[in-house]
């Protein structure tokens, strides 16, 4: 499975700068259903989704996945690589 790597960084509170990547399908090009993903991830970090700005959610590349991030995939419709500052 082919998916589209959404490079996303958002300043938290604590002025920490966070950093994931938004895996969906490469077919996919709902930017909105795209940026909801990033804003349930804060969510359920703890952190306001009013902190996301999509001009920080950027479309990087294509790329294979493994099984078991398709196997995510296939079931939520996306999948979040935690980077930097995401805890």
């Amino acid at each position: 499975m082919k998916v589209a790597v959404y490079d996303t960084y958002v300043q938290r509170k604590d002025q920490k700068l966070m950093h994931f990547d938004i895996l969906v399908p490469d077919s996919l090009s709902d930017q909105e259903l795209i940026y909801s993903y990033g804003k349930a991830f804060l969510n359920s970090k703890g952190i306001d989704h009013e902190a996301f700005e999509t001009s920080r959610c950027k479309f990087c590349h294509v790329e294979e996945v493994p099984a078991n991030i398709r196997a995510e995939i296939g079931s939520k419709g996306h999948y979040i690589v935690e980077l930097e500052n995401c805890n």
